[in-house]
């Protein structure tokens, strides 16, 4: 009997769990959470780029609970402000300030700044990770370019997502629902790399 393949997927952040799950839903593994397996241990994310912080968590998590280990570490870069917030971006202005707060501190830094020099992207790295002594097997990106809305529209989607206007969609990805959102998000796009990566591990792991 063929043994089951588990995919952790490795974020203690319910809505990436939720994201995850329905991107990567057809894949020829059994995808479980760290919810599922009891694990409440946090990985510190001590890296300087969103590729650093994802392998951090997805070997770490992997070493952690045996099993093979996918992670993500995405956020928000807005150009006319040196790239800010950036891989800080979950914990940018205070660790347990609330979204609606980090909206008024940033449209107050852009107010001066016009329509067309406000762009920004969002930016996803995801790091598919194994136990020792196999550890990292392979890094997929993904991006989404748009603009700093002049004020929050829509209560879809989490974090920035009021805030961030996709011109091509004429609407903030708040405004999405999730199923638009996941056709064009740029975790959708890293997960769509990633997925072809799990193919091809599953095929090896045959």
């Amino acid at each position: 009997m063929q043994r089951e393949r588990r995919l952790l997927i490795a974020t203690t952040n319910p809505h990436k769990v939720e994201e995850l799950r329905d991107l990567l839903g057809d894949i020829p593994y059994t995808l479980v959470s760290l919810a599922n397996l009891h694990v409440a241990q946090e990985v510190e994310e001590t890296g300087v780029t969103f590729a650093e912080n994802a392998i951090l968590k997805a070997t770490e998590y992997a070493a952690l609970t045996g099993e093979l280990a996918l992670a993500d570490d995405s956020g928000l870069e807005i150009d006319a402000l040196g790239g800010e917030p950036g891989v800080y971006s979950a914990r940018w202005a205070g660790a347990n300030v609330s979204y609606e707060e980090r909206f008024r501190i940033l449209l107050a830094r852009l107010s001066s700044v016009p329509t067309e020099q406000r762009t920004a992207r969002y930016r996803c790295v995801i790091a598919v990770a194994a136990p020792a002594p196999r550890g990292l097997l392979g890094l997929a990106e993904g991006t989404l370019e748009g603009r700093i809305a002049d004020a929050p529209a829509g209560s879809g989607g989490f974090g920035y997502d009021p805030i961030f206007y996709v011109p091509e969609q004429a609407r903030t990805v708040g405004q999405m629902s999730l199923a638009e959102k996941q056709r064009i998000s740029h975790r959708a796009r890293a997960a769509a790399r990633a997925h072809d990566l799990l193919l091809r591990l599953a095929k090896e792991d045959a």
